[in-house]
């Protein structure tokens, strides 16, 4: 796999038999389940050699991703299978301001040994807009069409 140089979000595919719907897994390193307090607001940091693969399988959260001086805010909910893809080098942390913890599957890709400075909470240029990330999250709680 070629390394990407931006954030890739998409929903999984699925396939459906009978009553049960089948997720595509992503093919990885490494998966790490990982949980989210109840109201935590991450600080920033940054992977050198690795790339994330995101997906919530239970609560939401609000990923925040650094790009170009401009954080992008990104709504993810158990209630909608998507995957963020995160290459090395983007500074990334996330919000959950729900009362429940959010779990979440990280499908590592490995692009060599881990960096001394990965996991190091990087200082945020600006502060997070928290109205907006809790405004995306009320937005996941509507129901899903049909």
């Amino acid at each position: 796999m070629a390394l990407i140089n931006r954030v890739e979000i998409r929903l999984l595919d699925s396939i459906k038999g009978g009553m049960v719907e089948f997720y595509t897994p992503q093919s990885s390193h490494e998966t790490v389940l990982a949980q989210v307090p109840a109201y935590m607001v991450d600080d920033l940091f940054v992977h050198h050699f690795q790339t994330d693969q995101l997906l919530v399988v239970r609560g939401s959260l609000v990923l925040v991703v650094l790009q170009n001086r401009q954080y992008q805010y990104v709504p993810l909910s158990d209630r909608h299978p998507t995957v963020v893809t995160i290459p090395p080098g983007i500074p990334h942390g996330a919000i959950n301001l729900k009362p429940e913890p959010c779990v979440l599957v990280n499908a590592v890709l490995r692009h060599g040994a881990a960096h001394a400075k990965d996991y190091r909470p990087l200082k945020k240029p600006f502060p997070y807009d928290l109205a907006k990330a809790e405004a995306l999250l009320l937005g996941l709680e509507a129901p899903l069409s049909a």
